[in-house]
């Protein structure tokens, strides 16, 4: 059986330019790493996990916490995050809390304090200073996405602001009765997204002149059935009906879509609609939407954190702001008149 000898020997380098290369924990040159990388092919030479882990105290596996996988967005987070931990040959241990407060607790004091993860990526979870605090006091860098963490760094879209744009985008087209649906108090245990973007909302209404029924304020679940649910009971409702919804989801805006084509009502001609995501079946129902990219913003939380573990950068307790585009497709239009 081949030995790291044998490789170095092969791709005429040392045994510790062998050793970063398949560990990829200190610098070596890319045209090193492919001549390491070709021996150790021909040779069929497999790094042994437990030895590496011993050597270098890392273990090369990445914990990520969210909420739920269920749902779009963080779905899509963790998919990205596993494609970019398996190109750079992290495993990914993944703790679904599946938005139990009980097993919340248990990850963040119990699971990730064991020695299995070298690094964190919490999703869309506003940690304590005491929960951050310990996880970086044993040695277990974090990186978040979803809203900033003091102590750490961070990558997120502002929810207010795309709220706004969401709902300016509607004001501009010439709508003056606006609806929004959003989400209910359930969904406020972190960042508050619920409550931020109807804040959104109602500023841009007001910057604008513009009442708001208490009517148009409905509370919904992120999901296609919670929306297309509100929307029914909305549009259904004869007097006051708006002319545009502004939905916190995508999802809940697509229900919004199936609700009025349902109700007879034609979109955009009767009612315009539009939602924050970049969700794929946004683009099949021609949904104008505020895209917040949520692939990209896993992949760059991987390279952030595999760069302070591999030490080629230093960490760096700051917050970004993740990449936002409106969208505009078919479902929105200037009001009859």
């Amino acid at each position: 059986m081949a030995g790291i000898k044998d490789v170095a020997e092969l791709a005429g380098v040392s045994t510790a330019t062998v050793s970063r290369a398949l560990s990829g924990n200190g610098r070596v040159s890319d045209r090193a790493r492919a001549r390491v990388l070709q021996a150790a092919k021909e040779l069929d030479f497999v790094v042994s996990s437990t030895a590496s882990s011993l050597a270098s105290g890392r273990h090369r596996n990445i914990g990520v916490v969210v909420p739920s996988v269920a749902r779009w967005y963080y779905s899509q987070i963790v998919d990205s995050v596993a494609a970019a931990l398996l190109k750079a040959g992290y495993d990914l241990t993944l703790y679904n809390l599946n938005e139990d407060a009980g097993y919340r607790d248990r990850v963040l004091s119990e699971f990730l304090l064991r020695q299995r993860c070298d690094g964190v990526i919490p999703v869309s979870l506003e940690l304590s200073r005491d929960e951050l605090g310990q996880l970086l006091a044993v040695g277990k860098p974090v990186v978040g996405i979803g809203g900033p963490l003091p102590g750490a760094e961070t990558y997120s879209v502002n929810d207010h602001e795309i709220a706004e744009l969401a709902t300016e985008h509607l004001i501009t087209l010439g709508h003056r009765r606006v609806a929004h649906i959003g989400g209910s108090e359930a969904f406020e245990n972190d960042f508050r997204i619920s409550g931020t973007r109807r804040h959104g909302y109602e500023s841009a209404m007001a910057a604008a002149g513009l009442d708001i029924l208490d009517s148009w304020r409905i509370d919904g679940d992120f999901t296609i059935q919670g929306g297309y649910a509100q929307a029914k009971q909305l549009l259904g409702y004869p007097r006051d009906t708006p002319t545009a919804v502004f939905c916190a989801s995508d999802e809940m805006a697509i229900g919004t879509i199936l609700a009025a084509r349902e109700l007879g009502l034609r979109v955009p001609e009767d009612i315009s609609v539009i939602g924050i995501d970049g969700h794929e079946l946004g683009e099949a129902l021609g949904l104008t939407t505020v895209a917040q990219f949520p692939q990209q913003q896993g992949k760059r939380a991987v390279e952030r954190l595999l760069q302070i573990l591999q030490g080629t950068d230093e960490h760096r307790p700051e917050h970004h702001s993740a990449r936002t585009a409106l969208v505009i497709r078919s479902s929105t239009a200037a009001p009859k008149a």
